[in-house]
């Protein structure tokens, strides 16, 4: 349904929930938006509050491999028997809804249900607390009926500006939808433009923000080598002096150099935004040791974002789908990986700024493949990017009609010694780790 008309979705998801037994209003909840970010800033969140004693929900998309993926407790993905329950258990109330809606309207959206589902499977399950990435900006989106224990917002950067805006102040406003009054704030948007909408908005509604390079800050030690082990960054977070005082309940933090699992100066970045996250919460009452933090963010596992799959060659495989996540990754393959060669394989969604991808990513490799996934009629025909990719370049790449192919060769041109990366997509990103899976399963 076309994000406009989705001003209708807000009442129909209140409607939903009430007719499930509002299960959201027994779980606080931490609430992520973000144009990047948002996902792996809600994952470190989540684990934290998890190694912290807290049985927490997780709620996500899109999903990889299988739909049980979006709805998780401390890691652990709903059953295949769970989710079988939860669709009987939502039926009648969507069939309900669905007779209710008038002939220029529609019942419950896809995300609106899967949205319902995680928030009634944390509730069944007993969950202490959850943490929901938003799906679509923030405003309209269903995830946004909820009353958050904090807010928090990534980054802003330009991505579905059909729906959200062409400037980074539009899509900061719908991203800041989130922001409820009195609820606390957590900013990690650096980009003047946008934080000033955020800024605006919190003064409006009465809510305290905490911002990056204002309130916290980090430093970051990229891991070395990743081709050859399963290294580690290093993140120092920094809270300013000027800060609220920490309650008796809750030290003031002083984070040493820790481990962070995930690679690339972007989850450094995503990684600060959560430890002030946390902190806001510690001066809420909630009991989140130090250890505990370290210890998930130091173990946090994410499939596809900059994922080593295979070392002989190096296969990374990633999910980027924008200019600013193409750049995140561009870098970190820079920082943290050596190849003789870098080979590309790229496939890429109608409306997403092919040009600009493609801007970022072509120096950086020395042979490009195009393809499609198979799994989603949106992808863009790969002769589209060929066609790009000459007008940028002059150049000529392979286009192979679907991601089997051009695993294949890719895989028959590229040595011991170089790097296969494969990004533009989850799609792509799914459907080309089953891919490889299968070609060696015991390959890490």
């Amino acid at each position: 349904m076309p994000y406009g008309p989705a001003r209708m979705g807000l009442e129909r998801m209140r409607q939903l929930l009430d007719e499930i037994g509002s299960p959201e209003q027994s779980l606080p909840i931490v609430h992520v938006a973000g144009t990047k970010g948002k996902g792996s800033t809600s994952a470190m969140i989540a684990a934290a509050l998890s190694a912290a004693g807290y049985r927490t929900g997780l709620f996500t998309s899109p999903h990889l491999e299988r739909i049980e993926e979006r709805m998780t407790i401390d890691g652990q993905p709903c059953a295949a028997e769970e989710f079988t329950t939860l669709v009987d258990l939502l039926r009648p109330a969507v069939e309900t809804l669905d007779h209710r809606a008038a002939k220029d309207q529609s019942g419950p959206t896809f995300f609106e249900i899967t949205t319902a589902m995680a928030l009634l499977h944390f509730a069944r399950q007993n969950a202490q607390a959850a943490v929901l990435e938003v799906g679509l900006g923030g405003r309209l989106d269903a995830t946004n009926i909820c009353q958050p224990a904090v807010s928090v917002i990534t980054s802003i950067s330009f991505d579905h500006t059909q729906q959200l805006g062409n400037t980074l102040a539009a899509i900061a406003g719908e991203k800041a939808g989130i922001i409820k009054s009195g609820v606390p704030v957590v900013s990690g948007v650096v980009e003047p433009e946008a934080r000033d909408v955020i800024r605006q908005v919190c003064r409006q509604r009465g809510c305290r923000l905490v911002e990056r390079e204002t309130d916290f800050a980090f430093d970051y030690r990229p891991p070395q080598h990743l081709e050859q082990a399963a290294a580690s960054g290093q993140v120092v977070y920094r809270q300013f002096a000027h800060c609220p005082p920490s309650t008796a309940h809750s030290p003031p933090p002083t984070y040493p150099c820790f481990d962070l699992a995930l690679p690339g100066r972007h989850q450094a970045t995503n990684a600060a935004t959560a430890l002030a996250t946390l902190d806001v919460l510690r001066q809420a009452h909630w009991n989140i040791p130090q250890t505990a933090v370290q210890q998930a963010l130091a173990g946090l596992s994410w499939p596809a974002r900059v994922q080593v799959v295979s070392r002989r060659p190096v296969v990374v495989l990633d999910t980027a789908h924008n200019v600013a996540s193409i750049q995140a990754l561009v870098e970190t393959l820079q920082e943290s990986f050596c190849a003789d060669r870098r080979l590309l394989i790229f496939a890429t969604t109608h409306g997403k700024d092919v040009r600009g991808m493609l801007q970022c990513l072509l120096d950086h490799f020395d042979e490009v493949y195009f393809t499609r996934y198979l799994n989603n009629s949106r992808a863009v025909p790969p002769e589209d990017l060929q066609q790009v990719t000459e007008e940028l370049t002059g150049r000529h790449w392979p286009v192979l009609d679907e991601p089997a192919a051009a695993w294949k060769a890719a895989r028959r041109s590229a040595t011991a010694n170089d790097l296969v990366c494969v990004t533009g997509s989850f799609f792509l990103a799914a459907e080309m780790g089953l891919i490889i899976e299968k070609e060696n399963p015991n390959d890490e």
